[in-house]
């Protein structure tokens, strides 16, 4: 693989902030279900994950930086040559030395991303194996990594749910614990996956969420505010019988207790709070608009009383 920093498009010197803005961009830009059926941007999206997973991670970048790993995350076991005798057999019968040789890392190779060790080179020789077998790099295990973001529906995201995603064409279940929110973050770690899912939860057409509690603007009639009623009322959990007190009006809170979130451990959960509207019917009648006025006539009130100074 490329260098990270240059996949990444960021210098050396980029703060772990930077390379998150910039990862989540290049991710976002070109994840697989922006473009459907585009090879080349799945490659760039597997290209991007892949620097990220080495540069990402403070310990990981540190280890590439200081050149222990290359950029496709593989040990790099660097060689260095000890001045001896020559090159006759030490202890043990292994080359002990030779002239002129030197001591540390060789860039030559680290450029190349070898990684080999001298005593393995010498006894593939003596076993008649040659230097193929001394220069045959272990593959490492395919790996999923990085941070992507998930849409949830909000009832799904309220009572929990498990949902499929597919990353790098490959397909994971993801349990989705009741009660998340959105910026929240799934995560997912095990020998060769490791993803942060960062949630949005979406707008739901009639219920919002405040902490723990659900809460619903509840259209009733002016007969039922008037008199009183039992109406049916939706909850995130299903379908609840509310008491709308006589004489309720616009405003009027009633709480249902542990209709909200419900949370995994947690023995009280929140409570769906119920805002009435008292709403008048979409065509009125002249009957009703005369027994309005006559009714007014002989009980008048103003409604805007408290809005006085």
């Amino acid at each position: 693989m490329r260098n990270p920093y240059d996949v990444l498009g960021v210098p050396r010197s980029a703060s772990l902030a930077d390379i998150k803005k910039k990862y989540r961009a290049l991710a976002k830009e070109n994840h697989p279900d922006r473009k459907p059926g585009d090879k080349a941007a799945m490659e760039r999206f597997k290209e991007i994950n892949s620097a990220y997973d080495i540069v990402g991670e403070e310990a990981k970048r540190a280890r590439f930086d200081k050149g222990e790993i290359d950029a496709d995350g593989r040990e790099r076991v660097h060689a260095g040559f000890h001045p001896g005798a020559g090159p006759g057999p030490g202890p043990g019968g292994k080359p002990q030395g030779f002239p002129g040789g030197f001591q540390g890392r060789d860039p030559r190779f680290e450029d190349l991303g070898m990684s080999f060790n001298f005593d393995d080179l010498f006894s593939a020789f003596r076993s008649g194996g040659g230097a193929a077998g001394a220069f045959r790099q272990p593959q490492p295990e395919a790996s999923t990594a990085g941070e992507f973001e998930m849409e949830v529906e909000f009832l799904d995201a309220a009572r929990g749910t498990t949902k499929r995603i597919t990353v790098d064409g490959r397909s994971f279940d993801v349990s989705i614990p009741a009660g998340i929110d959105t910026g929240q973050t799934i995560r997912m770690r095990d020998k060769d996956v490791d993803l942060r899912i960062v949630v949005t939860v979406k707008a739901h057409p009639f219920f919002t969420r405040k902490d723990d509690d659900i809460q619903l603007d509840l259209p009733v009639s002016v007969t039922e505010a008037v008199r009183g009623a039992k109406v049916e009322v939706p909850t995130v959990h299903g379908t609840v019988t509310l008491n709308i007190p006589p004489g309720s009006n616009t405003g009027t809170l009633l709480r249902l207790k542990g209709q909200g979130i419900r949370r995994k451990g947690k023995k009280d959960g929140g409570n769906q709070v119920a805002r009435l509207l008292v709403t008048l019917p979409d065509e009125i009648d002249g009957d009703v608009e005369e027994a309005l006025i006559k009714w007014e006539k002989r009980q008048p009130y103003d409604p805007r009383k408290k809005l006085k100074p």
